[in-house]
């Protein structure tokens, strides 16, 4: 196997973005990857640039994450590095994706709950029943962070 693996640790950009496929569920969100750099004359840590990365995850680790991940909490995740090309708008542009094979909180910067989900309990749908100013795909992503069982 010739992908690359990596691991990196930051903070969740966006929502996780939820959806059921005829494979199983889907997941996608935003992660950033903040450098940091330690800093010998004002003898502290000092950030760098911020790389961004497309997390995308499957079945079980989907609706995992999905049900146990919000913005702005600080993850690990482990997965294979895609990078691709897209031509738009008159130029080329390049993103940097992570199929994630693992993902958890990081519990150097806080504490967590860890609750096993029992396989073949069927993952919740979608309710219809919209809040003011959602649309379907609020709900789905809004439904998926409450806690689920994926077979």
């Amino acid at each position: 196997m010739n992908d690359t693996m990596v691991t990196v640790v930051g903070n969740v950009a966006t929502n996780v973005e939820y959806r059921e496929t005829a494979t199983g569920g889907m997941a996608r969100f935003r992660f950033a990857v903040p450098s940091r750099r330690w800093d010998r004359q004002n003898g502290n840590w000092a950030d760098g640039p911020t790389s961004f990365y497309t997390v995308f995850a499957w079945r079980s680790l989907a609706a995992n994450l999905a049900g146990s991940v919000s913005v702005g909490e600080p993850l690990v995740v482990h997965g294979r590095l895609k990078v691709r090309e897209e031509d738009g708008e008159g130029r080329r542009r390049t993103f940097v994706d992570i199929d994630a094979t693992a993902a958890g909180h990081d519990l150097t910067r806080g504490t967590a709950a860890f609750r096993r989900v029992t396989r073949g309990e069927p993952v919740p749908a979608a309710r219809r029943d919209e809040g003011p100013g959602e649309s379907e795909e609020t709900v789905v992503v809004r439904q998926a962070r409450e806690p689920v069982a994926v077979p």
